[in-house]
């Protein structure tokens, strides 16, 4: 259980983070609760990997939910395909008692955890380098679309 203290920073972090932003903290706690729950597979502490793997699921199915497939449909579907696979593997990994299941899922999420990072990144290189210049159209100044307005992810 958390402090008080800990519960309003995570609040206000989370109110005030970005949608791309908040895909990477869900990817975190995904990883944090599927290395609980192999922790738990290991030590043989069942409660613990069963709650682990529980919440690990609850964040795939929430990253699956926000998926929008009309920005990019193909991504959405390679996404969707991705976290449907961590799931199965969870519960395999489950019902099999394995460690290994559960670090192959670890492993996925850490990859796409360092795609999203990447991501990020070049959203922030973009706001930067476009300061939303202006050009002339008939002589009237015409101001250019953000970056934002033009990039549309799957998350």
């Amino acid at each position: 259980m958390m402090n008080p203290g800990a519960q309003s920073y995570l609040r206000t972090k989370v109110m005030t983070a970005s949608p791309a932003e908040l895909r990477l903290m869900l990817i975190d706690g995904a990883i944090r609760f599927a290395e609980q729950c192999r922790g738990g597979l290991a030590d043989k502490d069942f409660e613990q990997a069963y709650e682990g793997s529980r919440q690990c699921r609850a964040i795939l199915t929430e990253l699956l939910s926000g998926l929008k497939p009309e920005h990019d449909p193909t991504l959405a579907q390679r996404l969707n395909s991705l976290y449907t696979f961590m799931i199965s593997k969870l519960m395999e990994g489950m019902s099999e008692r394995s460690p290994a299941c559960i670090a192959e899922v670890v492993q996925l999420l850490k990859f796409e955890r360092e795609t999203w990072e990447m991501v990020l990144a070049q959203l922030a290189s973009a706001e930067t380098t476009e300061a939303t210049p202006t050009a002339s159209v008939d002589g009237q100044a015409v101001e250019a679309p953000s970056s934002g307005d033009r990039l549309h992810l799957a998350g």
